[in-house]
């Protein structure tokens, strides 16, 4: 066989495969075309096709089912080079089968017109054809994990080992929401993302029980702020398990503060670390932001706020670190008040139990929201698009307080297709 085109006899494809002797491997140098050993007796031309939309288009398609191996052309070498790279360090996993991945020596393939090849090329073609809208954004690599049939818990431990098998997990929330118990799952990139949900989609934890229902998320990444039973960043070891009461925190009072007025800075006391001061930018926004949030519960704890005898936060001199206990935010990009006249003068309202989202990208439905939301752990008690304009909706959550610290874990999260969202109190309930 030469490197040229690859023509195959579709006796090969059936029974007698002996009259195809496999591919005749060089010295592993890059090709378009792709060589799947180790498939499972029972694969489809469309789980084969999946190996590879992560990577690129795929342009061709040879099985050989008698001989338990395929061969996948893809549109270009560099795509080809991303996918062997890939799973030569991440194996592929086809119904618990290990499956091998490597290049074949063959530069493109050309296929007959035996019926088993037709119902390649119908695969391709219906693959392409639902892939055209992943193309330009690849498939994301948050998972939402529903698992039904619940007869035995199912631990975030147990899932994470699961899960690991098709790459590195990041981070992972598990949550109860409509009665079922549900994950959200994190990985470096689509790809691992992908070899997860095609072989997991529709398998049992269990013998007969906790099936595992998988979909691409739309989140493009996940907030974890504890490591516990609950949710856990592998990246971030120091997060506090969140069973002690939490001390303050820069962004938390930033973010928090940020919606009665621009904030400067923001020191943590260093032998008081429940105590903070806040500079805002003038004296009225500070007594906005003293009357709006005095009293209110976070983290279950009640947040007093009094004028400080101090006119403004100091930096630490040059050359004197005070452990990262004062943060500077005067330059923020999150500031809403900084052009005069700002529309944002008109919206502060009080912190309720209902919350105004805005920058709500085209994409992004009802569900994705209630599930970012819910994701902390919150309520979502109701949710409403606005009739006219999709990029604003009302989102109604448990209490004053989840309102509160939903405002402080999702203003400005990234929805992906450069919208960042934005939330502040709103003045009307759902």
């Amino acid at each position: 066989v030469s490197n040229g085109p690859y023509i195959m006899s579709t006796t090969a494809n059936g029974n007698d495969s002996k009259k195809f002797k496999g591919d005749i491997r060089g010295p592993g140098v890059p090709s378009r075309v792709i060589h799947i050993r180790k498939l499972p007796n029972d694969i489809t031309e469309t789980e084969v096709i999946s190996l590879g939309l992560p990577f690129g288009d795929v342009t061709n398609l040879l099985m050989l089912k008698a001989k338990n191996q395929a061969f996948l052309e893809m549109n270009s070498e560099e795509a080809a080079q991303n996918m062997v790279g890939y799973y030569s360090t991440v194996m592929p996993i086809i119904r618990h089968h290990p499956v091998y991945v490597q290049f074949s020596n063959h530069k493109e393939l050309k296929t007959d017109n035996s019926p088993n090849q037709e119902r390649a090329q119908a695969a391709l073609r219906a693959l392409s054809t639902s892939h055209v809208d992943t193309t330009v954004a690849a498939p994301s690599s948050v998972l939402r994990v529903v698992v039904e049939n619940l007869v035995y818990p199912v631990s975030l431990d147990a899932l994470c080992q699961i899960f690991s098998k098709f790459g590195t997990v990041l981070r992972i929330i598990v949550f109860t929401k409509n009665s079922q118990f549900q994950a959200l799952l994190q990985y470096p990139d689509g790809a691992s993302a992908q070899a997860a949900k095609l072989s997991l989609d529709g398998q049992n934890i269990y013998n007969g029980c906790c099936t595992l229902r998988i979909s691409f998320s739309k989140l493009t990444s996940l907030n974890v702020k504890y490591n516990n039973e609950k949710s856990r960043d592998f990246t971030r070891p120091d997060l506090p398990s969140g069973d002690s009461q939490p001390t303050m925190e820069h962004p938390a009072m930033a973010t928090a503060f940020s919606v009665y007025g621009d904030v400067m800075r923001v020191k943590i006391l260093f032998n008081k670390k429940e105590n903070a001061l806040v500079q805002m930018s003038d004296s009225t926004q500070a007594q906005l932001a003293m009357s709006h949030l005095s009293g209110q519960q976070l983290h279950g704890k009640s947040l007093r706020i009094t004028l400080s005898k101090h006119t403004s936060v100091q930096l630490p001199r040059e050359g004197h670190e005070d452990q990262g206990l004062t943060k500077d935010y005067s330059n923020s990009p999150l500031h809403r008040f900084k052009k005069p006249g700002s529309k944002n003068y008109s919206n502060i309202f009080p912190p309720s139990a209902t919350l105004h989202l805005s920058n709500i990208p085209p994409s992004v439905v009802e569900d994705d929201l209630k599930m970012l939301f819910s994701s902390s752990g919150a309520t979502v008690k109701a949710f409403k698009f606005f009739q006219k304009d999709h990029k604003m909706a009302l989102i109604q959550m448990g209490s004053v307080e989840e309102a509160i610290e939903s405002l402080i874990e999702f203003h400005n999260h990234d929805l992906g297709e450069n919208h960042h969202l934005r939330v502040s109190f709103s003045k009307s309930s759902i």
